[in-house]
């Protein structure tokens, strides 16, 4: 079976996955902004000492027993956050399962980062799945939890329901038709944060773009679906005319796409920004069926695998810059003759 991010879902021409996150944290154990290195160890111990009971094929995995490799393969697949990955002390770790649609961030933000990922629009499934295991682990500790305001976070603005929504999109044809930032503004308006990629301070990569709420107070699981959803949609909606916009011109786009194409099949090394660069005309042609070369599945391992630590974990070696762009040029052309 194949990794969520290899898989295609709903509106997968549009949005690459959808994520939910639940900020949790344990009774009488100070917040992380306070809390001692003992009292960190003290929230690894309790999550050890309960993870057989939690099922799903859940492991703990402690960030210290991590080479920094393998740490930036899990934030190149968005399991994990940077700021996770980089700011390193020992008291962290992650529940992970083999499928890695399941991954528990310990001691980050908040003593549990509960996520949960799907390919395509897939909200509300995985919004589903991560209040089954949410009620799960609740039954197995004490949850800081207020009767008027929800769950406690170290940030006020996740207090309540403590849940955040997140849809990955690409969106090329907007960029290219000048709309981007139009669309930019209407997701800020509507209560929406849009960033690049890896979430906050990050730029775009490619054209895609993270779309996530913002409140978690005062409003219900159900009502963090229905909104996300619905701008997810209205976005899902302007991609599309815009590609039909540039479709108008066919032989530019063509040209485009192919000339693109034309690049990775052929270039002897490549840049991993130029990459994602090229990469995101590859899957627009390939989503437009211009390019008949290429495989949904190939475009997805194309995305991944160039990626630096990704590409270093596929090869089982550690490359210095200059190497690895030589590798991803051949990465590459092995993928498409696959």
């Amino acid at each position: 079976m194949l990794n969520w991010y290899l898989e295609n879902g709903k509106d997968s021409d549009v949005v690459i996955s959808s994520r939910v996150r639940l900020a949790r944290n344990i009774k009488e154990i100070p917040f992380i902004n306070k809390v001692s290195k003992k009292n960190k160890e003290e929230v690894i111990k309790i999550v050890e000492n309960i993870v057989p009971s939690i099922g799903y094929g859940l492991k703990l995995l402690k960030l210290k027993d991590m080479d920094d490799i393998t740490k930036i393969e899990l934030v190149e697949k968005n399991l994990i956050s940077p700021e996770f990955a980089l700011n390193y002390t020992e008291e962290k770790a992650i529940l992970i399962n083999e499928e890695e649609n399941i991954c528990i961030m310990i001691n980050e933000e908040d003593h549990l980062r509960i996520q949960v990922f799907g390919s395509g629009l897939e909200i509300e499934n995985i919004m589903n799945f991560a209040i089954e295991i949410d009620e799960k682990i609740g039954s197995l500790i004490h949850y800081a939890y207020h009767q008027k305001y929800g769950f406690l976070t170290s940030c006020p603005t996740n207090v309540g329901t403590g849940a955040r929504a997140s849809i990955m999109v690409h969106l090329p044809a907007l960029t290219k038709t000048g709309n981007i930032n139009k669309i930019l503004e209407v997701v800020n308006n509507f209560g929406m944060n849009i960033r690049g990629i890896y979430g906050e301070n990050s730029g775009s990569q490619g054209n895609i773009y993270q779309i996530s709420t913002k409140q978690s107070l005062g409003i219900s699981e159900k009502e963090i679906m229905k909104n996300i959803k619905l701008i997810t949609e209205k976005i899902i909606e302007q991609e599309r005319l815009a590609r039909k916009y540039l479709s108008k011109d066919k032989l530019e786009l063509e040209d485009k796409v192919y000339r693109s194409f034309g690049i990775l099949s052929n270039c002897k090394k490549i840049l991993s920004n130029e990459c994602n660069e090229l990469l995101s005309d590859i899957k627009l042609g390939t989503d437009l069926g211009i390019i008949q070369e290429l495989t949904d599945l190939k475009v997805a391992k194309l995305r991944l695998y160039t990626k630096p630590a990704n590409l270093q974990k596929f090869y089982g070696k550690k490359f210095d810059s200059y190497e690895r762009d030589i590798k991803r040029a051949e990465l590459i052309k092995q993928i498409i003759k696959e």
